[in-house]
């Protein structure tokens, strides 16, 4: 099991050197694990979190519509914080499944990533 988690931590430096956020333009990081799923969004020049939002509380549905409606909180918390456009960073993790659900449920509540 160590192996996986050192994979996509290698994955996951490998896509921060490319991806930071900046107070235009912040990061919506994800981070999943088994039983759930979290976003935040990033300033990384000033080290502060913006926006953050999890499916902790969420219990209807399954794991890939929960993290649709995790994408749609999260597009909605970014918008009273007028962000508008951000970058996108999986997490290390391929991008599809959950991770593909809520990135799609933060673009269909108009968030640009």
């Amino acid at each position: 099991m160590a192996k996986k988690e050192n994979r996509r931590k290698r994955i996951h430096y490998r896509i921060r050197k490319k991806v930071s956020g900046t107070a235009s333009i912040p990061r919506l990081s994800v981070f999943r694990s088994n039983k759930a799923i979290y976003c935040q969004i990033v300033n990384d020049v000033e080290g502060v979190t913006l926006a953050s939002a999890s499916s902790v509380g969420i219990k209807s549905g399954t794991k890939s519509e929960i993290a649709a409606q995790v994408g749609k909180l999260i597009a909605e918390k970014a918008k009273s914080n007028n962000i508008e456009k951000v970058k996108f960073d999986r997490g290390g993790y391929l991008y599809h499944g959950r991770v593909k659900a809520l990135a799609d449920g933060a673009r269909e509540a108009g968030l640009q990533l």
